[in-house]
């Protein structure tokens, strides 16, 4: 199973399953993720930073493409609503 791992060292890592939801795994841990439209893949708002281990996420569907496109955000982020964890990776936001 995949870590998901934070570099800030007051966040806790935790284990998640192999495909899991980014989104949904921090928010089942209660670690908060800003969002406006509940995951729906509409505001961005859920931008995460990956530090480590890009290639160990799903690929961006479409909907993340137009939402980067959109919201000129670099390829190191990633919109945790629809991405999948397949490998260990590390993180980070920038309201933790």
């Amino acid at each position: 199973m995949p870590f998901v791992r934070f570099v800030k060292p007051q966040m806790k890592d935790f284990e998640v399953d192999l495909g899991a939801n980014l989104m949904k795994s921090l928010l089942k841990q209660k670690i908060p993720v800003a969002s406006s439209c509940l995951g729906d893949g509409v505001c961005a708002k859920c931008k995460i930073q990956i530090l480590q281990g890009q290639q160990f996420l799903s690929q961006e569907n479409s909907t993340e493409v137009f939402l980067k496109e959109k919201n000129s955000l670099p390829a190191h982020f990633r919109i945790s609503c629809q991405t999948e964890v397949l490998g260990d990776i590390t993180i980070d936001a920038g309201y933790w």
